[in-house]
């Protein structure tokens, strides 16, 4: 509720002779504050807040609960995230090892993983698209909602060896390495 109050707060400042037009009388705001609420339930109050921000800065006149949605739904720029297709396309493009690759998004790489690298460089993209997709959405939800995403740097390797093999036992592994693969 405080998200919607707060978008209409910033209406009435940008739009105010349409939004005093509009809403006259304290009875219709009310009505389209509880509208707008129900129909924005699924949005988090960040998105709703960065949609409305928006609207006002790309729109001229007072936004119609169907524009302010379909800017709700739009909104993953508003956060850094690419779209569903350009997160795609970097995902499948991206070198290995894909955790050093500098990625557009965090999101992009954790729904790359999540639907499988291989997954995505060996299935048709009418296959391997949704599954991304279906991922990259579930992420994008995550980040609009606050959660910061990091990719977890890989463990480095020690510069120190433990001990180096004689040549005996050089000579007695790759005995049995040619003899494991029948050579």
């Amino acid at each position: 509720m405080d998200a919607v109050n707060q978008i209409f707060a910033e209406f009435e400042f940008a739009y105010h002779n349409q939004f005093h037009k509009a809403f006259a009388e304290v009875e219709a705001l009310a009505i389209a504050k509880k509208y707008w609420l129900s129909n924005l339930e699924r949005y988090s109050p960040r998105q709703i807040v960065a949609a409305a921000k928006h609207v006002i800065q790309s729109q001229d006149y007072l936004p119609s609960i169907a524009a302010f949605i379909r800017a709700c739904e739009a909104g993953t720029d508003l956060f850094g995230l690419p779209s569903v297709r350009q997160a795609y396309v970097e995902a499948c493009s991206a070198p290995s090892p894909k955790r050093e690759f500098n990625w557009s998004h965090e999101a992009v790489y954790y729904a790359g993983r999540a639907a499988g690298w291989y997954f995505l460089a060996n299935e048709r993209e009418a296959a391997a698209f949704p599954v991304f997709e279906y991922h990259f959405e579930q992420l994008c939800r995550r980040v609009i909602s606050g959660e910061e995403l990091s990719i977890e740097a890989p463990e480095a390797l020690s510069d120190k060896v433990e001990r180096k093999l004689d040549k005996k036992e050089v000579k007695a592994k790759l005995a049995k390495l040619k003899k494991d693969l029948n050579l």
